[in-house]
């Protein structure tokens, strides 16, 4: 009687002891071909180059962008990358370059600063980055430093610039002397979250336009922060 009794409680205790090597053995999973695809968000001060004489900026001058980056390893341990991306940008600039519209024709003063309510260019674009990316990262932690450095084409998508000032408004939409296409450099680096961007226009604002017999070969400069979001 024994005997058989000993035998139930070896068959009892079995799955038991089973479940307790299968807890105390966990496999974690490490992904050694991940990539950065990231979402981006960025914010920055405008400052324009070239501008006509007696032109100058006042305000806060910004540019909002919002977009996503495709991430392409090119070498083993993932360091280095290729990205392409599109996303969308949102200019504002506050500056005394009055634009007005004369039966058909576009005209351009510079009036003394300060002497209207409102005088703003507000321009929509979609952006199509390509980058060089380096990276410190690991499959194991996505904090890191980084260095991205590219080339951008922006295409105009709506422009619009409004003057309010001594009894006149001028109100232009989707001016034609603009340019549709801007591109040039830019490099974004930091750690984590946190990047400083830098970006500088290689061609005009303006694809026309005269202000005193001279043609207006206004560029952009851009400086401020760019969010990297997995």
């Amino acid at each position: 009687m024994r005997f058989y009794l000993k035998i139930v409680l070896l068959l009892v205790s079995l799955p038991v002891f089973s479940q307790e090597k299968q807890i105390e053995s966990p496999f974690v999973k490490v992904d050694s071909l991940y990539r950065e695809d990231q979402f981006y968000f960025g914010v920055t001060y405008n400052r324009l180059q070239k501008i006509p004489a007696g032109m100058s900026q006042n305000g806060l001058s910004t540019t909002i962008h919002l977009g996503f980056l495709r991430d392409m390893p090119i070498n083993k341990s993932r360091t280095f990358a290729i990205a392409a991306g599109f996303g969308f940008a949102y200019n504002k600039y506050h500056q005394n370059l009055v634009v007005s519209e004369i039966d058909g024709t576009m005209n351009y003063e510079v009036v003394p600063a300060g002497s209207y309510a409102t005088n703003k260019l507000e321009e929509v674009f979609m952006e199509f980055p390509l980058e060089i990316r380096w990276r410190n990262s690991t499959p194991e932690s996505h904090q890191f430093w980084r260095i991205y450095s590219g080339f951008k084409l922006s295409c105009l998508l709506y422009s619009k610039t409004k003057y309010d000032g001594l009894g006149q408004i001028y109100t232009v939409i989707n001016n034609p002397d603009f340019n549709k296409l801007q591109y040039g450099p830019y490099l974004a680096m930091g750690w984590n979250t946190w990047n400083l961007q830098l970006y500088y226009g290689l061609n005009s604002i303006f694809k026309s336009g005269e202000i005193n017999q001279q043609r207006i070969e206004m560029k952009t400069f851009n400086m401020g922060l760019m969010f990297y979001i997995l």
